[in-house]
């Protein structure tokens, strides 16, 4: 019987790793606003918190920098920028102090050529290519009945999914990084250090939820294309 791509029974096997996306993502942004509400006994911003970092480990290369939209905060290596959003910039809560010193866990990662990081830049550029690529090659190869092409979309895709894995070690890395500077900075207490734990464990669920989703995915794909043998 033949089903459109994206309505084949074995959808089914997404569901798991479907179910637990959309709950890292209501984690996350419920955990996330819980925080965002408490303010640190400190009373410093996310920028005064990522400097203050940045210059106890010695990085005064890297610069700080505000960007708009929520939850866009990150580090680019390649110009040395970290960017915090304007909730996380200017905020002084848990929630803004934590994602600002796991944004600056990446600076100390690429400051100290962390194996994992340095690995994920130098394959990001292909992996974009290669997972873009993906489902159209796999696709077209359903279409026309041309197995190579099937073939050719389930190992580009592969390259997703090792940048997925990939990615776990730095993002549990970072968010290790951020609790020890906070603490060893004298920049949280002893219970404000549990609102940050919730903030980066929820935040690192999504990249969990990414990996099985992403996982599953291929394996999808590998019975898809054996069905066509």
């Amino acid at each position: 019987m033949f089903y459109p791509m994206f309505l084949y029974p074995s959808m089914i096997i997404l569901l798991p790793g479907l179910i637990l996306a959309a709950y890292a993502q209501f984690k996350v942004k419920t955990t996330y606003n819980k925080y965002l509400k408490v303010a640190n006994q400190r009373g410093i911003t996310g920028a005064e918190t990522a400097s203050r970092i940045l210059k106890k480990n010695g990085i005064y290369d890297v610069t700080v920098e505000q960007v708009g939209g929520k939850l866009s905060d990150h580090y680019d290596p390649t110009k040395k920028k970290l960017r915090l959003s304007n909730e996380v910039y200017n905020g002084r809560s848990i929630a803004s102090i934590a994602i600002a010193a796991h944004e600056v866990g990446h600076a100390i990662q690429h400051n100290k050529s962390y194996a994992p990081l340095t690995l994920r830049s130098t394959i990001a550029p292909v992996v974009g290519f290669t997972s873009n690529s993906a489902w159209f090659l796999f696709f077209i190869g359903i279409l026309f009945n041309f197995p190579q092409l099937m073939t050719l979309g389930i190992l580009f895709f592969a390259s997703a999914v090792i940048f997925n894995i990939v990615t776990l070690p730095v993002e549990f890395n970072a968010s290790s990084r951020a609790l020890t500077q906070l603490e060893s900075e004298y920049l949280v207490y002893d219970d404000e250090g549990i609102g940050v734990k919730k903030v980066l464990n929820a935040a690192a669920l999504t990249y969990v939820a990414a990996t099985i989703v992403a996982f599953l995915q291929l394996l999808r794909m590998v019975l898809l294309r054996g069905s066509r043998d």
